[in-house]
């Protein structure tokens, strides 16, 4: 049989003695019995003892051990600065040529240059629903370049024009003429200009000329050569 040798009072017993003020007989043999059970105010534990460390269990080493090879691991990753910038300052860009040669059905009419391949694009992409039109994934400021083969058909003189649209908006002071004369006349054009654009913009490079026997000429390879696109336009982002 287990004796209740702790004799707790009742919750009922009051701590001190209404009449003398004291502590109760009650809660005295309770503490009283407390101090006995726990060595009488004697103890074989020095304060030399409560300074040392507790030894470690076998589980708290391996979590430890654990701890550190984490520890470890993270400091074997690139610095989160490097880590950011690798995916957030990823610089866009993108390169687009034309196979095919474009014409003008009527003389002094802004026409759309059109794109049909794509040699690299990260970010910058020709609009899938309409080839005359590149779109940016990033506001930004864009580098955009190109270059045009031009070709007359017959003699006489022609003027070629070509300039940049965002939007379906000219850019101001952009614009570009060149004469060309003479049957199979042909004349290299290239240019670039800084373009600033927002987040689902396009751009379209456009032209006219006052000769509709002026085109852009595009040719296959030859044994001498490769392919001559009519058109090509590379944006790069310049800014982050």
């Amino acid at each position: 049989m287990t004796q209740n040798i702790t004799q707790i009072p009742a919750p009922r017993v009051p701590f001190l003695d209404e009449r003398t003020g004291l502590i109760s007989r009650e809660w005295f043999r309770f503490l009283n019995n407390q101090y006995q059970l726990t060595g009488g105010g004697t103890t074989s534990t020095t304060l030399a003892d409560l300074e040392l460390t507790p030894s470690l269990s076998s589980n708290t080493e391996d979590e430890i051990a654990v701890l550190q090879q984490e520890i470890e691991d993270i400091q074997k990753q690139p610095p989160l600065a490097e880590v950011v910038a690798a995916k957030v300052f990823t610089v866009n860009y993108g390169s687009f040529f034309s196979t095919q040669t474009q014409v003008a059905a009527v003389a002094n009419t802004p026409y759309a240059i059109t794109f049909n391949n794509t040699s690299s694009q990260y970010g910058v992409y020709i609009d899938p629903t309409d080839n005359t039109r590149i779109r940016v994934g990033r506001p930004a400021i864009y580098n955009m370049q190109f270059s045009i083969q031009l070709d007359k058909t017959a003699g006489g003189v022609g003027l070629f024009y070509v300039w940049p649209r965002v939007n379906g908006v000219n850019v101001p002071n952009s614009a570009s003429q060149v004469r060309i004369q003479g049957n199979n006349g042909e004349v290299f054009v290239a240019a670039n200009i800084f373009v600033p654009m927002s987040n689902g913009d396009y751009l379209q490079l456009m032209w006219a000329t006052d000769e509709i026997t002026v085109q852009l000429l595009a040719e296959t390879a030859t044994a001498v050569h490769p392919g001559i696109p009519s058109v090509i336009l590379t944006m790069t982002q310049v800014n982050i």
